[in-house]
């Protein structure tokens, strides 16, 4: 299906460059916490840039500011072009990144200068909530009139992944955060450990998944030349996840007073959740079948493809740390941290970056900038997650098993010193991956290679 016109997509450009800048940043701050675990006296004792307040700082910006807001520019140009119309409003797009960039912004600043409502993932105050929950309402209003007018009556499943996965991150987001309570952005009590994990996973599971899935979907096929394997499969595959997938995050849980009950449905809902990946995953590798080289041949194709994988990883590691047995060794230590990499920045975040790199030609008219810087980020990406997965994994077995035995926490500290040492070295590599993202996708947009300065766009002005 071929893109529409080149002037619809500024929205698209807008939103890239910005995740690639939040990138950058997002990782840059994650290496500071890396540093922290390392050496904690290193950076004195300036208050903004204490662990306590950097690593939510860390993880919001790579997932709303890099991750989602990478995966919701893909979504401008998936909606118009699945649908063969044009966006109802570039207008209300570019203001929906303007709140989305400030909203990113204010959150960040704010959780340097201690507010915050102390709850993973939802650490942000409550006006910044109030605002992400406006640019969840602009983005689906705007899709909404635009499949409204489409010209396209089929609604291939790229669709229906968008639509419902905005739908269900304003929900999850609105009673995640407890809105309703604007003093504390929380209730009380287990309740409120309940809600903050139906919220933690649920923005990873039902916020990043759908749209990431949503790309996937759409990419595969075109970089194959080859139709998907089945849409009914897809069909499948997407009603599953959004039964399953909003009750399991209990299983964080378990060794905590939550009703027995409760536990189960958690625990059988992980599990149930090979149902929905594993038909994912069939559908989209019958799709590639005998045609990895062109998936390798095209640079978003690559990343895509790797996303699939850490998908695969992801998704198989993930029920089985849900099962009590195995959780009584890998359950609050780095284990979990391996695993919530995998998943942002492994599988997410690198289909993300597939997404960039394959729509971003199609909506300038030229190849991007270098196809080289591109391939070097992907090798830097892939070989520092591979490098987290391992050493966390391992730092959080030595933890696990230590405890198990009795251990004092503190008394572990030493044994994974060297892993946090290693932790550190590998994510000077993710930085320098996203710094090179950030050049790559700037030039490509406004300095395309060959020329001496800023590009001219179809009407001879200066972008």
């Amino acid at each position: 299906m071929l893109p529409l016109k080149e002037e619809a997509y500024g929205t698209v450009k807008a939103y890239y460059l910005s995740a690639a800048a939040w990138f950058v940043l997002g990782t840059a701050i994650g290496l500071i916490d890396a540093t922290h675990l390392v050496a904690p006296d290193l950076l004195g004792n300036i208050s903004w840039l204490v662990f306590g307040r950097t690593r939510p700082m860390h993880t919001n910006l790579v997932i709303f500011g890099f991750v989602g807001t990478a995966l919701l520019g893909s979504a401008f140009y998936l909606v118009p072009t699945l649908l063969q119309t044009p966006l109802f409003s570039e207008r209300l797009g570019r203001l929906s990144l303007w709140i989305l960039n400030l909203t990113i912004a204010a959150g960040t600043i704010t959780l340097s200068l201690g507010y915050s409502q102390g709850r993973e993932y939802a650490e942000w105050i409550w006006p910044v909530d109030l605002a992400v929950l406006l640019t969840f309402t602009l983005i689906f209003y705007n899709f909404l009139r635009t499949a409204g007018r489409r010209r396209e009556q089929t609604l291939y499943v790229s669709i229906w992944y968008i639509f419902a996965g905005l739908i269900y991150s304003f929900l999850i987001y609105f009673f995640g955060n407890a809105v309703w309570n604007p003093a504390a952005g929380a209730i009380t009590g287990m309740p409120d450990a309940v809600l903050a994990w139906f919220y933690g996973h649920g923005v990873v599971g039902l916020y990043l998944t759908p749209l990431a899935v949503a790309l996937a979907y759409y990419i595969v096929p075109l970089v194959c030349r080859s139709p998907l394997y089945s849409h009914s499969l897809s069909l499948f595959g997407f009603w599953t996840i959004l039964v399953i997938y909003t009750h399991i995050g209990t299983h964080h849980l378990l060794q905590t007073p939550v009703p027995t009950w409760l536990k189960v449905v958690a625990i059988t809902g992980s599990v149930g959740m090979f149902i929905p990946v594993l038909t994912v995953l069939i559908n989209l590798f019958l799709t590639m079948r005998g045609r990895l080289g062109l998936i390798h041949a095209e640079i978003g194709g690559k990343f895509i493809a790797a996303g699939l994988v850490w998908y695969t990883l992801v998704c198989i590691q993930g029920p089985l740390q849900s099962l009590p047995v195995i959780q009584r060794v890998t359950h609050l230590n780095n284990w979990v941290i391996a695993h919530a990499h995998m998943g942002i920045l492994g599988f997410s975040g690198t289909m993300a970056l597939g997404g960039i790199y394959f729509i971003l030609p199609r909506i300038t008219g030229r190849p991007i900038y270098s196809r080289r810087w591109a391939d070097i980020q992907y090798w830097l990406v892939l070989i520092g997650m591979a490098g987290f997965f391992m050493v966390l994994t391992a730092a959080g077995l030595i933890q696990g098993n230590g405890w198990l035995n009795g251990q004092a926490v503190y008394k572990m500290l030493p044994e994974i010193h060297v892993y946090m040492v290693l932790r550190a070295a590998i994510g000077v590599l993710i930085v320098g991956g996203a710094v090179l993202g950030l050049l790559n996708i700037y030039r490509s947009i406004y300095w395309p290679r060959g020329s001496s300065g800023p590009a001219p766009d179809r009407k001879g002005e200066t972008r």
